[in-house]
């Protein structure tokens, strides 16, 4: 039997950037659509912040799973509460944010990663960046530059595990 596909996803700014400490500092409901296209129906994995940045939770039509030192309560309601990524009976999604992207991507088989032309205002020391993608991975699919509803350029990007 084979075993469960483990990837990760997020958007990312030209420069590297996926957050500002409290969210994403851009809007772009194309990624948002195609995030949900890509996730839905497979388990999701997220750190706590990355959950308590979240506008609706759980995410709807997927299993959420936190992972965090933190126990289980009223914080955590919709969601699953892990200390470390769970044995995975069923393909699955790293959602973020930094911390488990960086933990989990040696473990992650495909990325998919909207690359935004943008260059988020953030200050330094709230900036948060997505993780080096390696010689381990290669560029398997790429849309040109769309152009957002929001004016804003974006193109998607899948890579897999050579």
């Amino acid at each position: 039997m084979q075993r469960p596909t483990l990837g990760a996803i997020w958007a990312q700014s030209t420069d590297g950037i996926i957050g500002d400490g409290v969210g994403m500092p851009w809007h772009l409901p194309e990624d948002l659509q195609h995030f949900k296209q890509i996730t839905s129906g497979h388990p999701v994995i997220m750190g706590r912040r990355t959950w308590e940045s979240l506008p609706i939770k759980p995410l709807p039509g997927r299993k959420n799973i936190v992972i965090s030192s933190r126990e289980a309560g009223s914080w955590s309601q919709g969601a699953s509460v892990v200390a470390d990524i769970p044995d995975l009976s069923a393909d699955a999604w790293i959602i973020g944010g930094a911390q488990v992207y960086a933990a989990t991507l040696d473990e992650v088989d495909v990325i998919e990663r909207t690359l935004i032309d943008v260059h988020p205002d953030v200050p330094v020391s709230n900036a948060v960046y997505a993780p080096r993608i390696d010689d381990d991975f290669t560029l398997v699919e790429e849309t040109g530059w769309l152009e957002s509803s929001t004016s804003l350029r974006y193109k998607f990007q899948r890579f897999e595990r050579a």
